[in-house]
């Protein structure tokens, strides 16, 4: 029988994130929507890398890497932009490694807004530089690094007209924080534990708020154990104390004081969870395995929280069966320059069917 356009039930229609949280998020009815279809990710189950890593955990991972520009950001970005459009801004500013960078030009772009981004030189990947360009964003690199940037970013909003869309815009949690929602109804209940890298920390304050806030709902009976990861070389956090020069592979979680630093804290402390640091060998060697053993290729500063359950696994910390879900925040295309760098180089054959077989070792 023939299909009929309008028959069909609406239940697989897409609509916008904040949309279908609206009355989880400081939205009228008459706030405007400015939406790229983000969010609904992955919360992928991976038992073959589980079974590489502990026999107690039942693991998943939510790829944010499947939102539209490529990261977890896209969920803030589009309450920070519909909140500006309904102000009336007619521009927005950020610091940032990257990833907020290509985010806030994508959904200014959308949105019709001027967008300035300021980065520190020759620390951003360029997959993400490529992004922020394209949408025509005004792109600046500072001689500094995302801490020089963002203090750049806070003395021009205070002075000028022009919105700031880093995550101390407030708009930008709760943008977040969806993402816990989406992982209560895919579950259908919280996890036991959630890993998540910390870099600005805005992203862990977020995922913290989003739990609460379904709690209190009554949605979920009870609160996820947040499990914080910071890269070793920019570790503020575990350190106690401001890092000038932070160092790491992991260019998106690179930031030495953290403008969400407390509000981390307390999602860690009122969870009763832990924010600890990894290594970027620890950090390369998740990223590797992931892709390896369940095809998911994650940005290095998403492999840290993999690396952290990993580390946490190895101590002995995950003492009865447990779900976990770690958080990967970027996709690995974001830095296909570190990947190439990893992997063993590709082989290189003259054009002969037997030569390449021989290389396979069929023959």
């Amino acid at each position: 029988m023939m299909a009929i356009v309008g028959e069909r039930s609406s239940c697989f229609k897409r609509v916008p994130l904040i949309e279908r949280y609206r009355s989880f998020l400081p939205l009228s009815d008459s706030s405007p929507i400015v939406s790229l279809l983000e969010g609904f990710t992955p919360l992928v189950r991976v038992d073959r890398l589980a079974s590489r890593i502990s026999d107690k955990i039942t693991l998943y991972v939510k790829f944010e890497g499947m939102n539209p520009t490529g990261s977890f950001k896209d969920r803030g970005m589009t309450m920070a932009i519909s909140k500006a459009v309904e102000a009336g801004s007619k521009a927005t500013i950020c610091a940032s490694t990257g990833n907020t960078a290509a985010s806030a030009a994508a959904y200014s772009a959308r949105a019709g807004l001027v967008c300035a981004v300021i980065l520190p030189k020759g620390e951003v990947a360029l997959g993400k530089v490529s992004q922020s360009m394209m949408h025509g964003a005004k792109v600046i690199a500072v001689d500094g690094n995302f801490d020089d940037a963002l203090r750049i970013v806070l003395e021009i909003t205070e002075n000028y007209p022009i919105t700031l869309v880093n995550s101390l815009n407030p708009f930008r949690i709760e943008g977040q924080k969806t993402g816990a929602f989406e992982i209560c109804d895919d579950l259908g209940h919280p996890p036991m534990y959630h890993a998540i890298p910390v870099g600005n920390a805005g992203n862990i304050t977020a995922y913290w708020a989003g739990y609460r806030a379904y709690h209190e709902a009554g949605v979920i009976d009870r609160l996820p154990i947040m499990l914080g990861f910071q890269a070793a070389g920019s570790a503020p956090i575990v350190e106690g104390r401001p890092i000038p020069n932070p160092q790491t592979i992991a260019t998106a979680i690179r930031i030495g004081n953290p403008a969400s630093w407390k509000q981390a804290e307390a999602a860690r402390d009122e969870s009763g969870g832990l924010i600890e640091k990894v290594t970027d060998e620890e950090i390369t060697e998740a990223q590797k395995l992931l892709a390896a053993t369940e095809g998911i290729f994650c940005e290095p500063a998403s492999a840290a929280s993999v690396a952290g359950v990993i580390k946490k696994a190895s101590e002995g910390f995950f003492k009865t069966q447990c779900e976990v879900v770690c958080v990967l925040t970027g996709h690995g295309l974001k830095d296909p320059k570190r990947a190439i760098e990893i992997c063993p180089p590709f082989i290189e054959l003259p054009a002969d069917t037997d030569a390449v077989a021989r290389e396979m070792k069929l023959i």
